[in-house]
C-alpha cells in the first residue's frame, strides 16, 4: 500500500482543543489487524493521555482511544482466523480516536449476538477490566458481597451487571440520586450518594462486604479496609482521589485482606489475548442472555471529541460515552 496514504484522527496539542487532522495510516505489523472504525469508546484514561499523566506504551500512536468497533480493513502476517470485512470489537494500545486503528488479533473480539456494532465498541475495555480484576485479582464467588465505586460510570455499570450475574450481591456509590436510582436499576441491591451518605457506616451495618472495586484511592483506603469483611479483597483499578494514603497495616493483617489492583494498559499482549478468550467464553454469554449490557449514556460524532470528553470530565454520564465515524 502506497506509504502516503492518510486517514483522520483526533490530534490533542497541549492547552489547545482537539483537532480532526490528516496523519499517516497505519499498516498492520506481524500478529496485528488493521480496523475500519465504526465507533470509539471513551475512558478516564483518554483524559489522563490528553494531560500527560498517562502516555501510551511504547511504540503504540500518540493518539487517544483504547476500545474501537469496526471492521477487519488488512491482517498482518501471522494472523489466523480474522478476515477482511468481519465485524469486530477490540481493545487497543491507543489509536481509537480515527478512522483506522491497529489492535493485536489477540484482543479482537467478535461484537457480542444481541448488540449492535456501534454499541459494541463500549465493550472491551471495561469488560475485560472487570473480568481481570474482579473476578480474576478480586476472586468474587456467587453469593459473596461486593462493592463498586463509581457505579454509574462505564466500569461501574458493567460491574453491576457481571457481578449480579455472577450471583454476587452487589452494592455501589454514586455522585447523585439520579446515578444511584440507575445503579438500582442495573442490579445494585442499595446505592448510596458518596457526597450525602456514610456508606462505610451503613455497609458495616449491613455486615461488610467482601470485595471492593477501588476507582478512587487516597483517603478512601482507609474506609475501604474497615468495611471488609475477615478475608477481604480490595482491588484498585484508578486513583481519582490520589496517589497516597496512610493505612493501619494491622487491620489488614488481622483480617487477612488482599489488597492489590491493575492497570488493563499495562499488560503484556499474551495476557490481554488470554482475558480477551475469558471474556467471549465466559461474559459473551450473559450478554447473549440479556444479563450484561452496554449502557450506552451518549454518542457524539468523532469529529465532537471534545465536547465527549467535557462531558465525561464534568461526570455527567450515566454509562459510556462513545464517538461514532459514519
Amino acid at each position: 500500500m502506497d506509504m502516503a496514504a492518510k486517514m483522520k484522527a483526533i490530534i490533542a496539542r497541549k492547552d489547545q482543543p482537539l483537532s480532526w487532522e490528516d496523519v499517516d495510516l497505519p499498516e498492520p505489523a506481524a500478529g496485528h489487524i488493521r480496523i475500519k472504525v465504526a465507533a470509539a469508546g471513551l475512558n478516564r484514561a483518554d483524559i489522563l493521555q490528553r494531560r500527560g499523566m498517562y502516555p501510551p506504551p511504547e511504540g503504540a500512536v500518540d493518539i487517544m482511544g483504547l476500545e474501537v468497533s469496526g471492521w477487519v480493513d488488512a491482517v498482518g502476517e501471522g494472523v489466523s482466523g480474522l478476515r477482511e470485512g468481519q465485524a469486530v470489537c477490540a481493545l487497543l494500545p491507543s489509536g481509537g480516536y480515527a478512522e483506522y486503528a491497529i489492535a493485536h488479533a489477540g484482543s479482537v473480539m467478535p461484537p457480542p449476538d444481541g448488540v449492535d456494532l456501534v454499541q459494541s465498541a463500549g465493550l472491551p475495555e471495561t469488560v475485560m477490566t472487570v473480568w481481570a480484576n474482579v473476578f480474576g485479582l478480586g476472586q468474587l464467588k456467587p453469593g459473596e458481597t461486593f462493592l463498586v465505586q463509581g457505579g454509574s460510570s462505564g466500569i461501574g455499570t458493567t460491574a453491576i451487571q457481571m457481578a449480579r450475574a455472577h450471583g454476587a450481591r452487589v452494592f455501589a456509590t454514586a455522585g447523585s440520586e439520579e446515578k444511584c436510582k440507575a445503579c438500582v436499576s442495573l442490579g445494585a441491591e442499595a446505592a448510596f450518594n458518596y457526597k450525602t451518605d456514610d456508606f462505610e457506616a451503613e455497609l458495616k451495618a449491613l455486615g461488610g462486604v467482601d470485595v471492593i472495586l477501588d476507582i478512587v484511592a487516597g483517603d478512601y483506603v482507609s474506609g475501604h479496609i474497615n468495611i471488609l469483611k475477615t478475608d477481604g479483597r480490595l482491588v484498585h483499578i484508578a486513583v481519582q482521589g490520589g496517589l497516597k494514603t496512610e493505612v493501619n497495616i494491622l487491620k489488614i493483617m488481622s483480617k487477612r485482606l488482599v489488597v492489590t489492583g491493575s492497570t488493563l494498559r499495562g499488560r503484556t499482549d499474551a495476557q490481554k489475548a488470554a482475558i480477551a478468550s475469558q471474556v467471549v467464553s465466559s461474559v459473551w454469554p450473559q450478554v447473549r442472555a440479556g444479563k450484561v449490557k452496554p449502557i450506552i449514556d451518549s454518542t457524539f460524532p468523532m469529529q465532537e471529541a471534545e465536547a465527549a470528553q467535557a462531558r465525561m470530565v464534568a461526570s455527567e454520564h450515566i454509562g459510556k460515552i462513545l464517538l461514532t465515524l459514519d
